[in-house]
């Protein structure tokens, strides 16, 4: 691992980087601060040291952790199905008053609170290495999730919503609540038996199929059976995929692809500046976020517009002023 890298690494990667400073002096943190266990350097010399340090462990030498384990406790009686070291979370959230249904799926109306509270049950990773984040779970994902929420009204069961990116399958059993779920990702570390159990153990909000295919950005094309259901999809959603440059790029040439077929539909973009400290500064910046940016503006045709993030909370989770939401829209 190149010390340049640091400069992609998410800033909760700098937690095994704090532990190994402890033994380095004129070391402060800022007030306040959780996720970030080193913020401010007073000395740069020191600064460069420890980063060197940290950038010669072997890869597999450190771990992240998501920042959404420490804001709550999540913590599920449910087990692991998939793998013994995972673990079972529950996300609690509310749903729309208007969303409230029988087992017929009429209409009712909420008498109290506590018809509207539900619970989503999600196996994932509580650490991963770098290459394997999509095994945990992100805020991304739960912003995206009330945005499905709060606009559910407007999904119709005869046209399917496509996720990229999938990761353990959250907002994939959400979207499911409203229609069907073509649910994407590449099948690396058990992601699709982790995605199956997933909907299976929330078959009771996710009334929707949910079909889990392969999808690689860095392929040179789409997936026939993505291709064969574009046509039934006006919804494209992806979350917390924009961490690594080249990533990135393959991403957005992916929405490209998608965007480029008719009919018209939009891609929500849920994601968190990952701020990174830079040793050159001693500063921290966002430049995976900023490469994000400049990749949109390849992209042609398309609407690019960025949607307020003031819509109701449905989940527990801390909505900080790092997570975004993007929405493109095809021109036809």
């Amino acid at each position: 691992m190149d010390s340049k890298e640091l400069y992609s690494l998410p800033i909760c990667a700098f937690r095994r980087l704090g532990r190994m400073l402890n033994k380095y002096p004129n070391i402060q943190r800022k007030k306040g601060e959780t996720s970030i266990p080193v913020g401010i350097f007073t000395d740069r010399t020191i600064c460069r040291k420890a980063a060197c340090d940290f950038a010669a462990m072997d890869d597999e030498a450190y771990e992240i952790s998501s920042e959404l384990y420490e804001e709550h406790d999540y913590t599920s009686k449910a087990k692991p199905t998939i793998n013994p070291k995972n673990v079972v979370s529950d996300f609690h959230f509310e749903l729309p008053s208007y969303r409230l249904t029988d087992k017929e799926g009429d209409l009712l109306v909420a008498r109290n609170k506590t018809q509207l509270s539900q619970c989503l049950e999600i196996e994932h990773s509580y650490s991963t290495s770098l290459d394997l984040v999509g095994l945990q779970l992100w805020r991304g994902s739960l912003l995206l999730a009330d945005w499905l929420l709060d606009n559910s009204a407007s999904f119709a069961p005869r046209h399917s919503i496509l996720e990229l990116g999938a990761g353990v399958g959250l907002t994939s059993v959400v979207a499911a609540m409203f229609a069907p779920v073509i649910c994407t990702d590449v099948d690396r570390g058990q992601i699709f038996q982790i995605i199956n159990a997933n909907v299976n153990r929330n078959r009771h909000l996710a009334k929707h199929p949910v079909e889990v295919l392969q999808l690689d950005f860095t392929a040179d094309g789409l997936p026939e059976k993505v291709l064969a259901a574009l046509p039934q999809v006006k919804t494209v959603i992806a979350a917390d995929v924009v961490y690594d440059d080249r990533l990135t790029e393959a991403f957005v040439k992916t929405v490209k692809k998608i965007l480029d077929i008719p009919p018209s539909r939009s891609v929500l973009i849920a994601l968190e500046k990952r701020y990174v400290f830079t040793i050159s500064d001693c500063d921290t910046c966002a430049p995976c976020y900023e490469h994000f940016l400049e990749q949109l503006k390849v992209l042609g045709n398309v609407t690019i517009e960025a949607v307020p993030t003031d819509f109701p909370q449905y989940f527990r989770y801390d909505r900080c002023k790092e997570l975004v939401l993007w929405k493109l829209t095809s021109k036809f």
